[in-house]
């Protein structure tokens, strides 16, 4: 169908979220679409932009966030290295702290992609804000009780936030074609989920794909393993023989690092396909008759 006037049609992948000629978009289908857009609302580097310059956003963000709250209270208020990063909120770099995660909320909650994407960044963003919203407990001698149930509230959704950003790495950013995947037949193969992407006899994932997969699945167990560590540190008998360390802080910055460089990769900015990879890609999709 020819495209009306005044307006332009254009292909994406619906894995990638890139755009490809619209002729190959059709042979395609259903792993490719086509859309029609009005010529005046931009153009196509603009609208790939709404993919991964979130993802690139949300990403340096979470880079940057544990470098730059201690970084700034050392500067301009004292030395030393708060007991988490939650903590920072009542210090000079508290706005950068709440600030932040209001920013990556907001990019989260406005993320489109496809349909589990939205659902798990919706939710992601929410918790996000939430941790902004509702500080942790302030480190005095008697905090009152609307400081405990607010802190409570924070520490919950901090942990469903990084649970989130964990499974999206694990299990959404590894997906590949549907021509390409394997259906699990039992809970071994959806099990095998957590550690490999199974594709069909003949139709394997490029090698930097392969790279991205194997990055995105580390960076979502770091992210759980930090949770399961920030637990432990919290039993009242290791908190006291290691809190002088401030291991809640540095499992923090590891799971916020690990979130932000597996939203680099996933927009792009790190593990880019090469020209090798999009013939690799090209010679699967042929044999598979999607090209």
């Amino acid at each position: 169908m020819a495209a009306r006037k005044g307006t332009l049609q254009i292909g994406r992948d619906a894995e990638t979220g890139r755009f490809i000629p619209v002729e190959t978009a059709r042979r395609r289908r259903p792993t490719s679409t086509v859309e029609t857009i009005n010529r005046q609302s931009g153009t196509e580097r603009s609208l790939a932009m709404s993919y991964l310059g979130l993802r690139r956003g949300i990403g340096v963000i979470g880079l940057l966030l544990p470098f730059a709250l201690p970084l700034g209270k050392i500067a301009f208020e004292s030395p030393g290295l708060e007991g988490s990063m939650s903590a920072y909120f009542y210090t000079v770099t508290g706005r950068v702290f709440v600030g932040s995660l209001c920013a990556i909320g907001v990019f989260l909650i406005s993320y489109r992609y496809k349909k589990w994407d939205i659902i798990a960044s919706v939710l992601a963003g929410i918790f996000a804000i939430m941790v902004a919203l509702f500080p942790t407990v302030p480190n005095v001698a008697d905090p009152t009780a609307a400081q405990k149930a607010i802190g409570i509230v924070h520490g919950v959704s901090a942990g469903l936030f990084f649970a989130t950003l964990a499974c999206m790495s694990i299990f959404l950013f590894t997906k590949t074609n549907p021509y390409q995947a394997l259906k699990p037949r039992n809970l071994g193969d959806s099990l095998s989920m957590f550690v490999v992407t199974r594709t069909r006899p003949g139709l394997p994932l490029n090698p930097r794909k392969k790279e991205r997969n194997i990055t995105y699945r580390v960076c979502g167990w770091v992210i759980l393993a930090c949770i399961i560590g920030m637990v432990i540190v919290a039993i009242p008998y290791i908190k006291d023989h290691i809190q002088q360390y401030n291991p809640v802080f540095w499992l923090e910055s590891i799971a916020v690092f690990a979130f932000g460089a597996s939203w680099l990769i996933k927009g792009e900015t790190i593990l880019k396909d090469r020209k090798s990879d999009q013939k690799f890609d090209l010679r699967v999709q042929q044999k598979a008759g999607r090209a």
